[in-house]
C-alpha cells in the first residue's frame, strides 16, 4: 500500500462527556480510556509505514494543546492547520485536499476524529487496505461499523450489496428511533456512519466542483493568504469566516454517486456519551456486577454504574446504586442515569443560562509554557498554581488593573521586573508592582512551580499588554 496522509479532526467542542470535555478542553485530549489522550491514540494508529505524517485541522485554542500532545508520543505533525473559526468539517476537509494536491492531485487521504477508540490498529489498517483500490478508483470511501445493538446515537449506512468486502453505498439514514434502529439491526445491511472517509486529493476536489461549487474558491483564498506562525499554518481569516458552516456529509457525501462502503466489524466506539465510557471499560478491570470504578472511586452493592473522580482529594463513594453514572472533577460533579446520557449536554446549557462559568471553562488552563489553576478567588484577590516547563517562558508583559506577588515552591525562575532580572528559587519569593513590565522563565531542566498571589479592581485573565512572546499570542490569545 502506498503512502497515505491522515488528516485528523481535531476541533470542536463535545458537551456531552461534561465535565471532563468543555469547550476549553475537549474530550480529545483527555485521557478517558488507558493513559494516552484519544488524540495521541489517534495519532498513533494512523503512523506508521502506510502512513505520511499526518495533517491536523483544529482551532487557535487548541494548537499548543495538539503539538504538545504530539511531541508526548513522539510524533512530527506534517501540518498543524488553525481554522480561523468554527465552520463544520466540509471546509476543512476541502483545505486538506487542496493542500495535498498541490503536491499530488492523486495522493490519498485519510480523515479521521481524534476522539475515537479502535483499540486493535491491526484491524483498522486492514481495513483501510481493502478501501485503497476503490479509493485510487477515483471513489469516495466511508468506513461503516458493524452494529451490536440497535444504537439510536448513530447515523447509518446503508449498503446496496452483502458481504463483506467493499460495497456500493445505497443511501444515508439519519438516528433512527428504537424500533428502526432494531429493524436496521436484524436486516443486516446497514452500519453505523464512523465518519472516517479514504479519498484522493483530486476526487474530493472534484466532489467539492460538482456538489458544492461555492467552497472551493474561498478555501482556496483561505490557503493563498494562509501565514506560517512558529509551526502553524493560519489560514487566512476573511475568506474562511465568509464560508457556509456545513458538515462534509451534507455538502457532498449525500450528493455523490461515487461512495463506496467498507465494513469494520472490531471493536470501534466513538465514546458519544459516559454510558459509551462505560461499555468500553467494561472489558478492561471491571470490578464485576457492571461496574466501572477508578482509583479513587468506591463502590459498594452497585450494579452497573460508572464512578470516575479526576481528583485523589475528592473521592467518590456509591453505596446502593443501579445504572447510574458519577463523574467529578475537582469543580462539577455529574448525577445522572445511565440511560440519561445523551442528556448530558443539557446540563451544559443551564449552567450557561446561569453564566456558571463549569459550562465551558475548565479548572487548569493550558498554555503553550505550562499550565495554571486557581486556587482561591474573591474581591480584589485571586491565588493561582502555575506550572512553567523547562525552557519555557510567559511574555513580556504588564497590567492595568492589578499587581502580583510570586512564591516559588519548586525549581527556579528567572523573574524580569523592568530593568531588573533576578533569580528566585524555592522558598523565595518576588513582587510585581501594577503596571510593571515583567516576564517570568523556567530556565531549569524540571517544572517550575509557583504561587502566584494578585490583587487588584480587575482579575480577568484579558488585562494583558504582551509586549514580546515567543508564541506569537496577542492579548487576545
Amino acid at each position: 500500500m502506498s503512502m497515505i496522509t491522515p488528516v485528523l479532526m481535531a476541533g470542536g467542542s463535545g458537551t456531552r462527556l461534561w465535565p471532563v470535555s468543555r469547550k476549553a478542553f475537549p474530550k480529545q485530549f483527555a485521557a478517558l480510556i488507558g493513559d494516552e489522550t484519544l488524540f495521541q491514540a489517534s495519532a498513533r494508529r494512523l503512523s506508521g509505514a502506510a502512513f505520511t505524517a499526518p495533517v491536523v485541522m483544529t482551532n487557535a485554542d487548541f494548537r499548543f494543546i495538539v503539538a504538545e500532545q504530539l511531541d508526548q508520543i513522539g510524533l512530527e505533525p506534517g501540518a498543524i492547520v488553525i481554522e480561523p473559526s468554527g465552520r463544520n468539517t466540509a471546509p476543512a476537509i476541502l483545505a486538506a485536499a487542496l493542500m495535498v494536491a498541490a503536491e499530488d492531485p492523486q495522493r490519498l487521504l485519510l480523515v479521521a476524529p481524534s476522539d475515537h477508540v479502535i483499540p486493535d490498529t491491526a484491524a483498522f489498517v486492514r481495513a483501510v487496505e481493502a478501501g485503497t483500490g476503490p479509493a485510487r478508483e477515483g471513489r469516495i470511501v466511508t468506513f461503516g461499523i458493524t452494529p451490536d445493538r440497535p444504537e439510536t446515537g448513530y447515523g447509518y449506512l446503508e449498503l446496496a450489496g452483502q458481504g463483506e468486502g467493499p460495497q456500493p453505498l445505497a443511501r444515508f439514514v439519519e438516528k433512527p428511533d428504537a424500533a428502526r434502529a432494531a429493524e436496521m439491526l436484524a436486516q443486516g445491511n446497514f452500519l453505523w456512519n464512523a465518519g472516517i472517509f479514504l479519498f484522493s486529493a483530486q476526487a474530493m476536489i472534484d466532489g467539492f466542483r460538482a456538489h458544492a461549487p461555492h467552497y472551493i474558491d474561498p478555501v482556496q483564498a483561505a490557503l493563498d493568504g494562509a501565514r506560517t506562525d512558529i509551526g502553524f499554518l493560519r489560514l487566512a481569516r476573511a475568506p474562511w469566516d465568509g464560508l457556509p458552516d456545513n458538515s462534509i456529509d451534507y455538502a457532498v457525501m449525500e450528493k455523490a454517486d461515487n461512495l463506496t462502503v467498507v465494513r469494520f466489524s472490531d471493536r470501534w466506539s466513538d465514546l458519544g456519551g459516559w454510558d459509551a465510557v462505560w461499555r468500553e471499560m467494561l472489558g478492561d478491570g471491571a470490578q464485576g456486577d457492571g461496574v466501572v470504578a477508578d482509583a479513587n472511586s468506591t463502590a459498594i452493592d452497585c450494579h452497573d454504574v460508572l464512578l470516575r473522580s479526576d481528583s485523589e482529594d475528592l473521592q467518590v463513594v456509591g453505596i446502593g446504586l443501579q445504572d447510574v453514572m458519577v463523574v467529578a472533577t475537582s469543580d462539577a460533579v455529574l448525577v445522572a442515569d445511565k440511560s440519561r446520557a445523551q442528556d448530558v449536554r443539557l446540563a451544559v446549557t443551564a449552567l450557561k443560562k446561569k453564566n456558571r462559568k463549569q459550562a465551558m471553562a475548565f479548572p487548569r488552563d493550558h498554555r503553550p509554557w505550562g499550565w495554571f489553576e486557581t486556587l482561591a478567588l474573591a474581591d480584589r484577590f485571586q491565588v493561582k498554581r502555575i506550572v512553567v516547563k523547562p525552557g519555557a517562558a510567559l511574555s513580556l508583559q504588564s497590567h492595568v488593573h492589578r499587581s502580583e506577588h510570586w512564591i516559588v515552591v519548586s525549581g527556579t525562575a528567572r523573574v524580569t521586573v523592568d530593568d531588573t532580572v533576578t533569580l528566585v528559587t524555592e522558598n523565595q519569593s518576588i513582587y510585581v508592582p501594577l503596571g510593571a513590565v515583567h516576564r517570568m522563565e523556567n530556565p531549569g531542566k524540571v517544572p517550575m512551580v509557583l504561587i502566584e498571589v494578585q490583587t487588584g479592581s480587575y482579575l480577568g485573565e484579558d488585562d494583558i499588554i504582551r509586549y514580546e512572546d515567543a508564541y506569537a499570542r496577542d492579548s487576545k490569545d
